[in-house]
């Protein structure tokens, strides 16, 4: 579920709120599914408590996870964070697109490279 990875130079509580987001976002931890125990994920990934801790309390103030008390932590409902990173992933194609226009590089081969990543991914054309 998380994999941490000692030679990034970000701190370990950074790699677990962007795994974190990414399972949210993709539908793997689906809404108001239960978030492991600060403990528990502490032993599992061999590290201190109080960094799982951070992790949380950083994605609870990002709106992806909300807290009960004496319960957990839970996912949220994050369909508009998922349409805000949409929206910045178009900005960011259009940026593109617009520098390799410029650049006159062919866009058949721009296809080819975003049919190229989809199909690592399993994504489909939507």
């Amino acid at each position: 579920m998380i994999i941490l990875d000692y030679r990034d130079r970000r701190p370990i509580y950074e790699q677990i709120v962007e795994r974190f987001q990414e399972l949210m976002v993709s539908g793997v931890m689906e809404e108001d599914s239960q978030l492991p125990s600060v403990r528990s994920l502490a032993m599992e990934l061999s590290i201190n408590p109080n960094t799982i801790q951070r992790a949380y309390a950083e994605l609870d103030r990002q709106g992806y996870i909300y807290s009960v008390k004496g319960k957990g932590s839970f996912v949220a409902e994050n369909s508009h964070i998922k349409d805000s990173k949409k929206a910045a992933v178009y900005k960011k194609q259009e940026e593109v697109a617009t520098e390799a226009c410029l650049l006159q590089v062919d866009k058949k081969r721009l296809y080819e490279l975003i049919d190229q990543v989809y199909g690592r991914g399993g994504m489909s054309d939507d």
